[in-house]
């Protein structure tokens, strides 16, 4: 298979040292306008070949599927000129409904793959939540703490000359798109929502840097869901509890637990699992494996995705009704 990657920035070197690792006969084509990032990919061996526009890669390479990794704000375009080149698409987070009406038709006209990245959904962690939740049957709370410093995200680039620095893509909503849809599957729609928004950092954001929401989901469930890009120490603090139920995650593979017979005790979810050290230890490799071995599934008519478009275009309604309040 030849896959088209348009975006050779962090994610995109990612997503093809990834690709080669599931399969490595899979050929990877980029695309980035900037020519040192195309010579670092060719370079660097996660490129085959590379070209400044998806036009040129297109016409010379002929690639079979394609993944967006640019920027949030550029998705909806890009998105769009894939389709309209007859090919399946796989794409990181957009943030942003934009285009979303027009590429969903495009791509049920086209009958082609339209794929959206949920990384969440593929930690087994979230997925043992769901199914112990499930299991319980009754109504229970959670409380939820994602935080940050934003600095550090892209400590090799100033935050504020990548898309979190846009008030419309910035650090606190990324967090939301990560995490709200891991949260719906697991706990049901949301019917309510309670927001405080706030700033206590000098980090000169067009946006606030703390927020708080009250959940209330249509299954009964009620959340606590807070989100800053403010603390120095990476954190993801998930507690839910109901009579009879009591769960904490601390956001890595090994800091998963159950309170039973009386005790906190630790659950393995993984066999083993993949680090990069360039990031938090709240983030492992094994979940984007996962989404990109679904998504040849899909290509293969052999799986179905775990998230959608509009499934998606929900939860960027709730972010938007978050920002509004």
């Amino acid at each position: 298979m030849k896959l088209l990657i348009v975006g050779l920035g962090s994610m995109g070197k990612r997503r093809a040292r990834l690709s080669k690792g599931i399969d490595a006969a899979i050929r990877i084509v980029g695309v980035d306008t900037a020519d040192a990032r195309r010579a670092e990919a060719c370079s660097l061996g996660l490129a085959d070949a590379a070209y400044p526009t998806i036009a040129e890669a297109v016409a010379a390479e002929r690639p079979d599927a394609a993944l967006v990794c640019t920027a949030p704000l550029s998705h909806a375009a890009v998105i769009g000129e894939l389709l309209d080149n007859g090919l399946p698409v796989f794409t990181e987070l957009n943030l942003v409904g934009d285009g979303y009406a027009e590429n969903m038709a495009k791509a049920a006209a086209k009958n082609l793959p339209l794929f959206l990245s949920s990384t969440m959904l593929y930690r087994h962690e979230t997925q043992y939540i769901k199914q112990q939740v499930q299991a319980f049957g009754k109504p229970v709370h959670y409380i939820y703490h994602i935080g940050q410093y934003l600095p550090d995200w892209h400590p090799w680039e100033n935050y504020k000359n990548f898309f979190v620095g846009n008030a419309r893509t910035g650090g606190v909503r990324e967090i939301f798109g990560i995490d709200l849809p891991w949260l719906l599957d697991a706990f049901g729609d949301v019917e309510s929502v309670t927001v405080q928004k706030d700033t206590i950092s000098d980090l000169g954001l067009p946006y606030p840097d703390c927020v708080t929401l009250l959940l209330r989901h249509k299954s009964g469930v009620q959340g606590v869901l807070a989100a800053d890009v403010v603390s120095r120490k990476a954190v993801r603090s998930f507690e839910c509890f109901g009579d009879g139920i009591h769960l904490f995650w601390e956001g890595n593979p090994k800091a998963l637990y159950e309170f039973k017979d009386g005790d906190k005790q630790p659950v393995n979810t993984y066999a083993s699992f993949e680090h990069d050290s360039r990031y938090s230890d709240n983030i492992v490799e094994n979940a984007y494996v996962d989404e990109l071995t679904n998504f040849f599934g899909v290509l293969n008519g052999t799986e179905t995705p775990r998230w959608s478009f509009a499934k998606d275009l929900a939860a960027i309604r709730l972010m938007d009704k978050i920002e509004e309040a």
